[in-house]
């Protein structure tokens, strides 16, 4: 794998790592739940547990990617792209369900099919 798709394997992890650190520890703060459309700290309270559960699920990708690049080889990288692969797949969910949530879906979205595409290419 280029050195460039790996910075974008990079940039992907870092981002899922911020979002597991958002949905799981900081989510009952005003000025967090309401990134996610949360409106109030009544809907937070009941969206809490979805979102440490989801913040957990966006850790693993994260592991995943970045822990493949550690990992090195092809298996390790395969681990990675794959780890990118369903990054990119949830971010293009996002946007299918909520188009209001376009600009969160871009930033979950393009660094893994970026990483992807340059694998692929390069």
């Amino acid at each position: 794998m280029s050195v460039v798709a790996q910075v974008f394997v990079v940039v992907a992890g870092v981002f899922h790592i911020a979002v597991f650190a958002l949905e799981s520890l900081l989510f009952r703060k005003p000025s967090t739940y309401k990134r996610f459309l949360v409106k109030d700290d009544t809907e937070a309270a009941v969206a809490k547990p979805w979102a440490f559960n989801q913040g957990f699920y966006n850790l693993f990708l994260a592991a995943g990617a970045l822990g493949g690049l550690i990992a090195g080889g092809d298996k390790g990288h395969a681990i990675a792209l794959f780890s990118c692969a369903c990054m990119a797949g949830a971010g293009i969910v996002l946007i299918a369900s909520d188009r209001r949530m376009v600009q969160a879906a871009a930033s979950q979205a393009l660094p893994p099919i970026l990483a992807l595409v340059l694998a692929a290419t390069l």
